[in-house]
């Protein structure tokens, strides 16, 4: 028979054990596992929209003082579409959206009965429209707090996994905040410390959508965003961790002058689009069936390309290959095209007409190109680098936080770990 004190023992061990199968499931549960409290520290860095030429057309000290003490890829690649989420969201699984699920800003599930659209908060945080392995899940099913000032994905319970810290989206939030939030989660106790952050910028983008890519305006927002990080460097370097911080500061994509004083191709104004789903993005309209009606389809292709010279409608298993476009991930089953620079709309009363500058075309557009930084204590100094994918920065972020990749990924690894000391 057991004694009272030995039952106590079992009952205290049970509970212990409950409550980390609970943190394993939620996440760490805001503590860091002992093994994972001297593990470097990563901050990626997200300027929505700052084009791959930026830092070498416009004044930006902090951001020459970090690639001058780290790497520097002459460019990143985007993936198809070149659009906020599903960069972003490539950037943190190093997965092509055709595998991550997040094929666009907006778009259906499978049957058409339900959407996501980035303004619908029920939808952004709900962990059914994420599929891989983002680089936070891994981090905190494996004890280690993260924390997001915003990011695409970090509001949702992905695989059931929350992050520690995190912000719902709110653009009115000034950029010097978000600055000082990250200081503060890096000056907590080690135990709850974040080993991984998120930082979100979208200045930059705003900007560049509604005066152009190269306004004043915009030149001024990259200025404000160069601030921003000059304060949020200055306070890293003195902290006590400062020798253990890598920091990744990247953009989802480029940004285009819309041209001036043409005009949209409006869909509608040649073909019927009745009883169709169209998910227009400026640059692109997606074209969506409910149900298949191969004969419509081609009609509708052929109608467009009949009348328009400066883009062009596909079929789904038409597309280059370098979209990864699949009838398996959900892509529309016609996508409309436009040339860079012109804009296709389904509608006429759809069509932004404030919009001068933009982002959507082809991934093989110099202006869709982004920027990548990155510096840390494996990395060399001073380097740049040829261009590199939206795919490829998977690896380095898993690796300096000493996190294991379980599963398939679509980014080269040799591509950025190469450099590592």
């Amino acid at each position: 028979m057991l004694k009272p004190d030995n039952y106590l023992k079992i009952i205290l061990q049970v509970i212990l054990y409950l409550a980390s199968a609970t943190a394993f499931a939620d996440g760490s549960g805001g503590i860091n596992l002992p093994e994972q409290r001297n593990k470097p520290y990563l901050i990626l860095v997200s300027i929505d929209g700052f084009r791959w030429d930026y830092q070498n057309r416009y004044n930006t000290p902090a951001l020459d003082r970090l690639a001058t003490n780290g790497v520097r890829a002459e460019r990143m690649v985007p993936v198809f579409p070149t659009l906020t989420f599903p960069n972003h969201y490539t950037i943190a699984t190093g997965l092509y959206p055709k595998n991550h699920r997040l094929i666009g800003n907006t778009f259906p599930n499978k049957d058409q009965t339900k959407w996501y659209r980035m303004q619908d908060r029920e939808a952004v945080q709900n962990g059914e429209w994420y599929s891989g392995v983002p680089v936070w899940v891994a981090a905190e099913k494996a004890g280690m707090v993260t924390a997001a000032y915003y990011y695409v994905g970090t509001e949702a319970k992905i695989q059931n996994i929350e992050m520690a810290y995190w912000n719902e989206y709110d653009a009115s939030v000034p950029g010097i905040k978000r600055v000082t939030q990250v200081l503060d989660w890096l000056a907590m106790p080690v135990d709850k410390r974040p080993h991984f952050i998120t930082l979100y910028f979208e200045d930059v983008d705003t900007a560049a959508h509604r005066f152009g890519p190269d306004s004043t305006q915009t030149v001024a927002a990259i200025e404000q965003v160069d601030g921003y990080l000059d304060t949020l460097f200055r306070g890293l370097e003195k902290m006590s961790i400062a020798d253990q911080l890598y920091i990744v500061v990247l953009s989802d994509h480029g940004l285009l002058q819309v041209l001036p004083d043409t005009a949209p191709f409006i869909i509608d104004e040649h073909i019927s689009l009745d009883g169709l789903a169209v998910i227009d993005h400026g640059s692109a309209a997606h074209i969506y069936f409910p149900t298949p009606d191969p004969q419509r389809l081609v009609k509708i292709r052929d109608a467009i390309n009949s009348v328009w010279k400066h883009g062009k409608a596909l079929l789904r298993n038409e597309t280059p290959a370098r979209w990864h476009v699949t009838a398996a991930a959900g892509f529309a089953e016609l996508i409309v095209q436009a040339d860079p620079g012109y804009i296709v709309s389904s509608t006429a009363d759809r069509f932004p007409s404030n919009l001068k500058g933009h982002h959507g075309w082809d991934q093989e557009v110099d202006s869709m190109h982004a920027t990548f930084i990155a510096s840390g204590p494996r990395l060399p100094s001073g380097i740049q680098i040829e261009a590199i994918n939206a795919t490829d920065v998977y690896p380095l972020m898993m690796e300096v936080l000493g996190l294991q990749i379980t599963s398939p990924i679509d980014g080269d690894p040799a591509k950025l770990l190469q450099l590592l000391k």
